[in-house]
């Protein structure tokens, strides 16, 4: 089960670098002019979690494994991208496969790096592409919604429920608002507003790519991000690509007394990775023993067959039941044996909602 953000902005705001340094690669090639990255690069991230630490420091385990989140690095847009302008439509198409969009916004004066724009406005920079993914939107929608209408009126219930979503989505495109704000009035229209891959109706983190002295505190320019993010119902991060891509070049051993003579408790990645787990809504279940602690990645309010299948789809297949024990309780009590004969080793069936920490051993027949 892949989970995808992909970093999308204007060209030179740092998107490049940004993934440069999430991926400790030089895969995607950072340049001072527009249209570097012809091709989107992927990049498999590991979700910092100090809990697996912990559970394979109690289980003894071997070795570790992270959950991973997916960062695409995209082409940057530019105005008119949704008519084509630059590689519009290539780059357009790309957003559409990503399930969160990590928007970078440059919040930085000066240095050698040309704006686009020709200034630096975090704001006017987010509203341009915000506008040309709207409009490719709205594009598609006129096409369909019209179709989907004469099908609903000869009685095809797939195509009322889609006609009825969809057109409270173009409504809110014509005013110059975001598809994210669409209501579906029950499952149907869930379904079918989910299926049309809007690219505005995906969820939105800000990273405001700051200068160093801002890199702890942010400036001005981030917080005017910040207010627009709140006021959207989106989520924001201050990170100095700069930093970051000087940190993945230090030792490892190196890289905490560099972040403290920098005013800072952790590297601006880490808070850009968790954002982005938290986006996407997901939470994370454990798997430990001798061989390896592991951490998995399903969505919140997912049932322990469907987390069963993350691991396997025999084991969803096949489900008979989940052993589980809450985190605190495995490691309060030293483990798998001190949780079962604490009694706090839970035996869930198939309607159990997998919790965020739990530890979970699955039982199958295939």
């Amino acid at each position: 089960m892949g989970f995808r953000c992909g970093i999308v902005g204007l060209p030179n705001v740092g998107k490049s670098t940004l993934f440069n340094a999430l991926t400790e690669t030089a895969a995607a090639q950072a340049a001072n002019y527009p249209f570097c990255t012809i091709e989107p690069n992927v990049g498999q991230v590991a979700v910092p979690d100090p809990r697996l630490d912990r559970l394979a420091e109690v289980a003894g385990s071997a070795r570790k494994i992270e959950t991973q989140l997916a960062f695409v690095d995209i082409a940057g847009l530019v105005r008119g991208a949704s008519k084509g302008e630059g590689l519009g439509n290539q780059f357009l198409g790309h957003i559409r496969e990503v399930d969160a969009i990590i928007h970078v916004l440059r919040c930085f004066e000066g240095g050698d790096v040309t704006h686009v724009e020709g200034k630096v406005d975090p704001i006017a920079d987010a509203d341009t592409v915000e506008t040309e993914l709207m409009l490719a939107d709205l594009e598609s929608l006129e096409k369909r919604v019209p179709n989907l209408a004469k099908k609903a009126q000869q009685g095809d219930k797939e195509a009322k429920a889609a006609a009825s979503v969809l057109g409270q989505a173009l409504d809110l495109l014509r005013d110059g608002k975001p598809a994210r704000l669409t209501e579906p009035k029950d499952e149907d229209e869930r379904i079918a507003f989910d299926q049309a891959q809007l690219i505005t109706a995906k969820p939105i983190l800000y990273v405001c790519n700051v200068d160093e002295g801002a890199a702890a505190d942010g400036n001005a320019l981030s917080e005017r991000v910040f207010a627009k993010a709140k006021a959207e119902g989106a989520m924001a991060v201050v990170v100095s690509a700069a930093i970051e891509a000087e940190i993945v070049t230090l030792d490892p051993a190196d890289r905490a007394e560099f972040l403290s003579d920098l005013g800072l408790s952790e590297t601006g990645l880490a808070r850009v990775i968790r954002a982005g787990y938290d986006l996407l809504h997901l939470l994370t279940f454990f798997t430990a023993g001798p061989k390896e602690a592991r951490a998995w990645t399903i969505p919140a309010g997912s049932k322990a067959p469907q987390a069963a299948g993350a691991i396997h789809s025999d084991f969803e297949r096949g489900f008979i039941r989940a052993e589980t024990i809450a985190f605190d309780d495995y490691v309060t009590l030293g483990g798998e044996a001190g949780a079962r004969e604490a009694g706090k080793l839970r035996a869930e069936g198939k309607d159990y909602v997998v919790k965020d920490g739990d530890v979970m051993l699955f039982r199958f027949n295939v």
